[in-house]
């Protein structure tokens, strides 16, 4: 699937036609998205553009020579977009191409951004003067979903902090969920950081348009602030974690304790049974109130040793 925007007689027209191209100059393009395209679309778009559009395998590679590079010609950009899911998040790639004021994107997947990003060029088209400024307001977009990902998964981090004030179902589940957030904010941070990166080197290009200068400084401001709002979310789950931890540890602690303490407490008396369970003769043993005396003998030690580990502080 493809869609070209492109201004006639000072309109803006949207067409899905891939032949388009052929009737139109580089200068009347605003921007080519490519969406899972066939074969002819993407080589009809090349042959546009003069420049090869780089595949999905190239643009997944992290090497900072494939996530960002240019010739005399073009330029070539590469970034992930988070996809959140029921349980865990997912990245997908996207392809930028820069030939003159023309932007080119390839994806494989429906995206958000590039969904209403659509829409508000068809209803306010002023805005857009070349594929510069459409690249700069499909990241301003992401950098907002990527805030509101952030601001769930703080919310998500705040409601587990209230169940382990009031201890419910701190178990080994709970920690595997503990761990599962740690992961989407892992992913969500490097989603943001490879935003900042491919920003940071894209206003280093001479292609580059000064006039967009302040307007991507606050993305990259707004990116610098998700990235420490990221940071302290992990920090509040590594801390969780370690509280979870600590509450299981002492759970397991305290049935030890009990263990332990029953042990202690039958120990003497198992050892006067011992003694008197002796086939010897032993004093006392032709009295009839002999068994009497040594139940009482059992629990008194049973009381002595209650005492001390009380005396202690040890129950």
């Amino acid at each position: 699937m493809i869609a070209i925007f492109y201004r006639l007689n000072g309109n803006l027209i949207v067409s899905q036609s891939e032949t388009e191209l052929s009737r139109l100059k580089m200068d009347d393009v605003l921007w080519i998205d490519i969406l899972s395209p066939s074969g002819d679309e993407k080589h009809t778009v090349d042959e546009f553009l003069g420049v090869e559009i780089q595949s999905r395998a190239k643009a997944e590679e992290i090497e900072s020579s494939s996530r960002f590079s240019e010739t005399d010609k073009a330029i070539f950009a590469n970034t992930n977009f988070l996809m959140p899911g029921p349980e865990d998040y997912s990245m997908e790639a996207v392809s930028f191409t820069f030939v003159g004021g023309c932007l080119a994107t390839l994806r494989d997947v429906p995206l958000r951004s590039f969904t209403e990003l659509q829409r508000r060029i068809v209803a306010m088209p002023q805005q857009f003067r070349n594929g510069y400024s459409v690249f700069a307001s499909i990241m301003d977009q992401r950098v907002d979903l990527d805030a509101d990902m952030i601001e769930l998964m703080t919310k998500e981090i705040s409601q587990y902090s209230k169940r382990i004030n009031q201890q419910e179902d701190i178990n080994e589940d709970f920690l595997l969920d503990i761990n599962q957030l740690q992961e989407n904010t892992m992913l969500v941070r490097e989603n943001i950081v490879d935003k900042q990166r491919l920003i940071s080197n894209l206003m280093k290009s001479d292609k580059y348009p000064q006039e967009l200068q302040a307007r991507f400084a606050v993305i990259l401001q707004d990116i610098t602030s998700l990235i420490n709002h990221a940071n302290f979310g992990f920090e509040r789950l590594e801390y969780l974690q370690d509280t979870v931890v600590g509450l299981i540890n002492l759970d397991q602690n305290k049935i030890m304790k009990i263990f332990t303490l029953v042990s202690v407490l039958l120990m003497p008396p198992t050892l006067v049974a011992s003694f008197y369970g002796m086939n010897v003769p032993l004093p006392f043993m032709d009295k009839w109130w002999a068994w009497m005396a040594l139940l009482g003998l059992m629990l008194l030690t049973v009381a002595a040793v209650l005492f001390i580990f009380r005396k202690k502080k040890m129950l």
